[in-house]
């Protein structure tokens, strides 16, 4: 029988996906147990990949486990379910892991001034694999 060390074949520590290092401002967004007003507390997210992502928070008190994450400058919420909780970082899978283009588009963000780079209009983008954003339409009278 032969003892492998998982640290060294990765086995261990090997991430699913590619992790990129981001320094962008969040918001979190938690419905109670009572389901009255949505609750809203800023984040600044640190890291992310297309199936969870790390951030910090100013305080985890009366914080849930499960949430919806949006960035400052994306069009995209993001279900999220809580991994760890390490003083003011928070680590979460996403519910659903969001498309490459999501991703890109967030980490572009992060290294242009004013926002998100300019998108082509003709297609509309998806924000979660398999699911495509609500399209909602008000009556006009």
């Amino acid at each position: 029988m032969e003892l492998v060390d998982k640290r060294q074949s990765g086995g261990l520590y090997e991430r699913k996906w590619e992790r990129f290092k981001v320094n962008r401002q969040g918001m979190l967004l938690s419905v109670g147990l009572d389901l009255a007003v949505p609750k809203t507390r800023s984040c600044k997210l640190i890291d992310i990949s297309q199936g969870g992502a790390s951030f910090s928070v100013n305080t985890t008190i009366g914080l849930g486990t499960h949430y919806y994450l949006t960035i400052v400058g994306v069009f995209a919420k993001v279900g999220c379910a809580e991994i760890y909780r390490n003083d003011h970082r928070i680590g979460v899978q996403f519910i659903k892991e969001i498309d490459e283009e999501l991703l890109h588009e967030i980490v572009r963000a992060d290294y242009f001034t004013g926002g998100v780079a300019a998108k082509k209009k003709d297609a509309p983008p998806t924000y979660a694999k398999g699911l495509e954003r609500p399209q909602f339409s008000l009556p006009r009278t």
